[in-house]
């Protein structure tokens, strides 16, 4: 299995711009510029697409895990913080605030084993040399 995006950008980094597209079209021609990178611009920006991705894959292995285990999962909300930072320009980690709703028959510290092993096992989180943190509201 592929997954393509493709990126186009023109001018130079502060006053230039770009537009990215996805394989699935749901980014087509979206906007990004140095302003929507690292001021408040309209647009996206990697470091955003890249926390946005984290979020999604991390989420979804947590369903999974539970479901693998028997367990239906109920409400599931990720938060991804990227850390980028701004004098060495590199991401420095990723940090998951994790809330979910509690689940019949599974304590807290069973939820968080499961969102552990997710964590380390996520496909994105495997692609990321970075740290990556976890915290779990269950209530």
């Amino acid at each position: 299995m592929k997954r393509t995006a493709n990126a186009h950008w023109n001018g130079t980094l502060q006053e230039g711009k770009g537009e990215i597209t996805t394989q699935s079209t749901i980014l087509n021609k979206t906007q990004y510029s140095f302003k929507t990178r690292f001021a408040d611009g309209v647009g996206t920006n990697p470091e955003e697409l890249i926390a946005a991705a984290h979020a999604g894959c991390f989420t979804m292995a947590v369903g999974a895990a539970l479901t693998q285990q028997g367990i239906t999962p109920g409400d599931l909300t990720t938060d991804a913080i990227l850390d980028l930072d701004m004098q060495a320009l590199e991401i420095k980690g990723i940090h998951l605030e994790l809330k979910a709703s509690v689940i019949d028959g599974v304590d807290e510290a069973k939820f968080k084993e499961v969102a552990e092993g997710a964590k380390s096992g996520c496909i994105v989180s495997k692609a990321l040399s970075v740290p990556i943190t976890l915290n779990v509201t269950y209530a």
